[in-house]
């Protein structure tokens, strides 16, 4: 039995005959087709006035709250130096913790710069506008006034929490 299948797979061999014609290895047609995304020009924002002037607007709000919190921020450091080894509960320390609470809303000019600029640059991305580089170099330094003013906060809220026994 295995003899005829072996005589009969030989004799289907034979019955091939070479073509001469290999498959080209050359790149097909579609192979040679770019998948690039095509380059397209940069949109460039055009001057707009009235939003310069909202975004000096913010900027000033933001520089003054920053100051403010500045100076806030001193005031909770000096408080909480005052408290430190003295016992949760005692006048200085709840004078710390009030200097404390104050710092959350001197932060709020930050946080109210970084949500309305980055309404602005929504809403020109709705508008289908280009980018705006005022816009967004008011928003960044925004985003880093607040991230600033956060980490100074952990930091005296840690300095606190290590006052007293």
């Amino acid at each position: 039995m295995r003899f005829i299948l072996l005589l009969s797979l030989t004799a289907l061999a034979g019955c091939t005959q070479p073509s001469g014609r290999y498959p080209s290895l050359l790149p097909r047609p579609i192979e040679q087709t770019s998948l690039a995304e095509p380059d397209r020009p940069v949109p460039v924002a055009t001057p707009d006035p009235a939003l310069d002037t909202k975004v000096a607007e913010i900027r000033a709000g933001l520089e003054a709250g920053n100051k403010a919190f500045v100076a806030g921020a001193q005031d909770a450091e000096a408080k909480i130096a005052v408290a430190r080894g003295l016992p949760q509960g005692s006048e200085p320390w709840l004078q710390a913790q009030v200097a404390m609470g104050g710092l959350a809303e001197l932060r709020r000019p930050a946080v109210t710069a970084l949500s309305d600029l980055e309404e602005l640059a929504t809403q020109r991305g709705v508008d289908g506008l280009p980018p705006y580089p005022a816009l967004d170099a008011a928003a960044a330094d925004a985003a880093k006034a607040a991230d600033t003013q956060q980490a100074r906060i952990d930091s005296l809220e840690a300095a606190l929490g290590g006052t007293g026994g």
